[in-house]
């Protein structure tokens, strides 16, 4: 049944992966993941877990990483919107320190893919925005990691004034993640 169009960002291996949406009177329908479909794509990552958030507009989680047991993610809105950010953090890669922001909504069935090797967070954009993600690891509390959000270095443009969001809502780990040079990377660039 399913089949997807896989665009590929400018950073290696974060894909934007975009299912078949079947739309009629009733409703609609997606195959939201199809581990045949998938690995025609190149994604053969098998994932163990899904997560599931619920946020406020304004609530900004990130950018997040575990290490080890390191997760690769597929990531999807389910209601309302975000602005999804992925950094490069693999030592050695023509695009360390370089990003990508998409915005996914309940519109659309994109998601995207997020390898190991790259922090991700996003900012919600609407009130009661629901975001699902795929895990390829499960969740280490050791291992929880992350950036600053607003590190001038990463030169990400968190859409908040476009999205009326005068100060973002962070947790408490979230407001203290290092700077990009004052972290050390335990992720490898290989090609």
């Amino acid at each position: 049944m399913g089949q997807i169009i896989v665009t590929r960002t400018n950073l290696d291996n974060v894909l934007l992966i975009e299912p078949q949406l079947f739309i009629d009177s009733r409703g609609f329908f997606v195959e939201s993941y199809n581990k045949k479909d998938f690995s025609v794509a190149g994604i053969i990552d098998e994932f163990v877990q899904d997560n599931h958030s619920k946020s406020q507009k304004g609530v900004l989680r990130g950018l997040h990483f575990q290490y080890p047991h390191s997760q690769g993610k597929l990531v999807r809105v389910l209601k309302g919107s975000i602005y999804d950010v992925v950094v490069d953090i693999r030592i050695g890669s023509p695009t360390y320190g370089m990003h990508i922001g998409v915005l996914l909504n309940e519109r659309s069935p994109k998601m995207l893919f997020v390898p190991l090797g790259f922090a991700h967070g996003f900012l919600v954009l609407e009130d009661n925005t629901e975001v699902m993600y795929k895990v390829t690891d499960w969740y280490y509390p050791q291992g929880d990691a992350g950036l600053l959000w607003n590190d001038p270095e990463l030169k990400i443009s968190w859409p908040l004034k476009e999205y009326g969001i005068e100060t973002p809502i962070l947790s408490e780990k979230d407001m203290c993640h290092p700077n990009l040079r004052d972290f050390k990377s335990p992720f490898i660039y290989h090609q």
